[in-house]
């Protein structure tokens, strides 16, 4: 277990949830709360929900810290009224007590004014002299909740509450004044961590467009553009000073068979993450152990599985140097004319995966198997080596600001989490 810094502290207390500041309470949540219930599905289930009315929240609509209106529903006016004790005052605090989400808690937002809740939902009304939502919505979102939650579960053993059980949840409440001043100290960080989301969101789009875009001649540097004019092809439109030879004219099948059975480490290639290391991918050995059939694949050589490249698995190996992949994988690298990183963008376009899909359809082979012979037949668009970096350039620039975002998003949650569980013992204490 880990050591209680607050232990034997002078001006700390010791409690049923452990060391915290003298001045401080510790009881029952019912203590501080004037309603905590859960609520119901109104007669007729699904069938009564509407498109609009009076919001009737479910727990997908509770999420840790904050309320997702993305799949709410409504119910009317005259089950509203029916429905007396679920319904939902501005500033009640909701809390998941069954399923998946169990523990998630949020504030229902003001602006909604009034709503009813199902019964896998629990309402808690906080007395306002006493307990300050945004703090008991913090402090049961913080692995001080979650414990408390554990130990209210029937020893952990089912995912499942009643409101009964919420009650008698123990809490440890500072002075309304500390709370508020704690619950604005974890907002601010709440809303760094919102920003820095919606910023990794919008960049991940902005890469999303860019795929779709620049392989394919949509958008360009404007250096490069040395016509207005485009060439039709039946999926697309490219640039006319680019080519636009056949996959076979411009890379080469790779057949090369791991005959003397060395010890080669098995590839697996995902939809999104390329080539992957087989066992850890799946989580334990799916491949034979004699793999003297295996094909060899090595850095900077092209492979999919030609039973799955219609879903988008295709890769281009960067993280080995070498390795093997099952028979029925078809290989290939790519002549010097083309810079793979600017082919492996180019397949992971949306168009491609189409296109691949529909030459798997249009194949001889009955397996549904898109072999290299047909493969190789496909048109590419290629504009100029220097062209092909700079595509390559903008796309790496571009994983390179959403690598930092989600470092950067990564290590505020873990601060945050560290500076919850030191606010809410008392273990740093705030000014008001």
């Amino acid at each position: 277990m880990t050591k209680d810094p607050n232990k034997n502290r002078l001006g700390y207390k010791k409690t049923k949830v452990g060391w915290i500041p003298k001045d401080w309470e510790c009881k029952h949540l019912h203590h501080y709360s004037s309603k905590i219930g859960s609520g119901c599905t109104p007669k007729g289930g699904r069938d009564t929900y509407l498109h609009e009315g009076i919001p009737f929240i479910r727990s997908q609509n509770v999420h840790n810290g904050s309320f997702m209106r993305d799949g709410l529903v409504y119910i009317s006016e005259e089950q509203h009224e029916k429905m007396k004790g679920t319904q939902v005052r501005p500033f009640d605090v909701l809390y998941n007590i069954t399923g998946a989400s169990i523990g998630r808690c949020c504030i229902f937002p003001e602006e909604l004014k009034e709503a009813n809740v199902n019964q896998h939902v629990c309402i808690v009304r906080t007395q306002p002299d006493l307990l300050f939502p945004e703090y008991l919505c913090a402090l049961l979102n913080s692995d001080i909740g979650r414990r408390q939650l554990y130990e209210n579960q029937a020893g952990g053993g089912r995912e499942g509450l009643n409101f009964e059980n919420l009650r008698s949840f123990r809490i440890s409440i500072p002075t309304l004044p500390e709370q508020k001043k704690i619950a604005e100290i974890l907002s601010t960080w709440d809303d760094t961590i919102e920003q820095t989301h919606n910023l990794l969101d919008a960049k991940k789009r902005q890469k999303k467009a860019l795929m779709q875009q620049l392989p394919t001649g949509k958008k360009r540097g404007s250096n490069f553009i040395k016509s207005s004019e485009y060439f039709k092809h039946r999926f697309f439109e490219i640039p006319r000073d680019w080519g636009y030879p056949k996959i076979g004219e411009i890379a080469k099948e790779c057949t090369e068979r791991n005959q003397n059975s060395e010890q080669l480490t098995v590839l697996s290639c995902s939809k999104h993450k390329g080539f992957v290391e087989s066992a850890q991918y799946f989580g334990k050995q799916v491949f034979s152990e004699d793999r003297s059939n295996y094909k060899v694949i090595k850095k900077g050589w092209f492979g999919y599985p030609s039973n799955h490249i219609e879903e988008g698995s295709i890769g281009l190996l960067q993280k080995h140097n070498i390795g093997i992949v099952s028979p029925i994988y078809t290989i290939f690298r790519t002549s010097p004319k083309v810079i793979p990183e600017y082919f492996y963008a180019l397949f992971k376009t949306e168009t491609f995966r189409h296109i691949f899909q529909i030459s798997t359809n249009a194949s001889v082979d009955r397996r549904g198997s898109l072999r290299w012979n047909e493969f190789s037949l496909i048109h590419v668009p290629l504009p100029s080596k220097e062209e092909q970096r700079y595509i390559v350039n903008v796309l790496s620039a571009s994983d390179y600001e959403i690598n930092n975002l989600e470092n950067k998003l990564i290590a505020l949650k873990k601060q945050k989490r560290g500076l919850m569980q030191k606010l809410l013992t008392g273990q740093i204490r705030v000014k008001v």
